[in-house]
């Protein structure tokens, strides 16, 4: 948008004619309007580039000049960028209506015949200029709204990048064995997981996910995840699952985080004694799956989400494990999902899906994909697919 039509909304005339005595009387009739600016190009070849400079609200042209006819200037406005829109009004002394609709087929916007009534004049420059300056300042606000939106695309890979890079290296040791698959959502989701071992017999695993998506979501999900890594928590037994989720609920509270809350699975693997001392907080319930198990062993997420209220209490399951199981953690993302006809896939047909039995050199994680898939008719996971596959040797 040129700047003087942003910056005051000024009508700006330009006047091609050969004839200065015409000019004189057009000028004579605008002087009066104090929020219009005259401008007089008098040779016609040189029309193209001096529209192109100044960037008028409107034109006012001639049709019968030397050298060039304007009709054929016409063409030239439309066929270049920066004049295609600017309204143009013939002033001519030719009243022929087929010389009129060649004007109007070619682009003009209005037709007068030289010289006109002043109040008319006016009228009609003002009233294609407004015209002009509103289509101006509408495609300034969508390019304005695209740069927003490509930068806030930017943002989001830039968070979605960083999320990633945090993720934990998957692990094969003599006791554990880890995979797993994150897809993360167009509009950046809040889910993020991780383990480590705690010492050497308990090993933590854990997946959480932040309401919401974007940025704010994304960076609240990695402050909860520094907490867990760094075992950031004072007084906090990190071991005991229960004691995990009660001291994040009192350190990640709704009112001192931008009312933002998450939905957390934590879990510790004693591998000595392998049994599996687990809490929840709103979350999914994690699947365990051994191998004499039909279906998978839902271990229930019973606790509230966290930072709702203070010193919530949370509950702490404990379980053994036999060898050779896998506990998978996951989020809502892959498991409450929308069939093409509205209605929610029945979580008993994702555990169904999740239980059946393992090909030879399949993955559980990339055989879910594949079916959530299916279930959407093709789309696209609106939320983030996070899921966690710990073998439990």
């Amino acid at each position: 948008m040129p700047d003087s039509v942003r910056a005051d909304h000024r009508v700006k005339v330009l006047l091609i004619d050969d004839q200065p005595i015409v000019a004189e009387a057009i000028r004579r009739m605008l002087e009066p309007e104090s929020d219009i600016d005259f401008h007089y190009c008098a040779d016609p070849a040189k029309a193209l580039a001096v529209a192109k400079e100044l960037s008028p609200t409107i034109i006012l042209q001639d049709l019968v000049m030397p050298d060039i006819d304007g009709l054929l200037l016409l063409k030239f406005y439309q066929g270049n960028a920066s004049t295609r829109d600017i309204p143009v009004i013939v002033l001519s002394s030719q009243e022929e209506p087929v010389t009129k609709a060649k004007a109007f087929e070619l682009g003009a916007s209005d037709y007068l015949v030289k010289l006109p009534d002043r109040i008319e004049l006016v009228a009609r420059v003002k009233h294609h200029s407004r015209g002009y300056i509103h289509l101006l300042e509408r495609n300034e606000a969508f390019r304005e709204l695209h740069e927003s939106q490509r930068a806030l695309a930017e943002d989001l890979a830039q968070a979605e990048r960083y999320v990633t890079s945090l993720l934990p290296d998957k692990i094969a040791t003599e006791s554990v064995v880890t995979d797993w698959k994150f897809i993360p959502s167009s509009k950046l989701g809040g889910d993020s997981f991780g383990y480590h071992w705690i010492d050497d017999d308990h090993f933590a695993c854990y997946l959480l996910d932040v309401c919401g998506h974007g940025v704010k979501a994304a960076l609240m999900s990695v402050s909860a995840m520094n907490v867990l890594r760094a075992q950031s928590l004072p007084g906090c037994d990190f071991r005991d699952a229960s004691q995990v989720l009660s001291a994040l609920n009192n350190a990640f509270l709704m009112e001192k985080h931008n009312d933002m809350y998450f939905t957390i699975w934590y879990g510790v693997y004693n591998k000595t004694t392998r049994e599996l001392n687990y809490s929840g907080a709103g979350h999914p319930p994690a699947l365990l799956l051994s191998d004499s198990q039909i279906t998978c062993q839902q271990l229930e997420s019973q606790g509230p989400m966290t930072g709702i209220m203070e010193d919530m209490p949370y509950e702490g399951v404990r379980t053994t494990v036999e060898p050779g199981s896998r506990l998978y953690l996951y989020s809502d993302g892959i498991c409450e999902l929308h069939k093409p006809d509205g209605s929610m896939w029945p979580f008993a047909e994702f555990i169904d899906a999740m239980s059946a039995p393992q090909q030879h050199g399949e993955s559980v994680l990339e055989r879910i994909h594949t079916v959530g898939l299916q279930v959407q008719n093709g789309n696209p996971f609106v939320d983030d697919f996070s899921i966690l596959e710990v073998k439990l040797v």
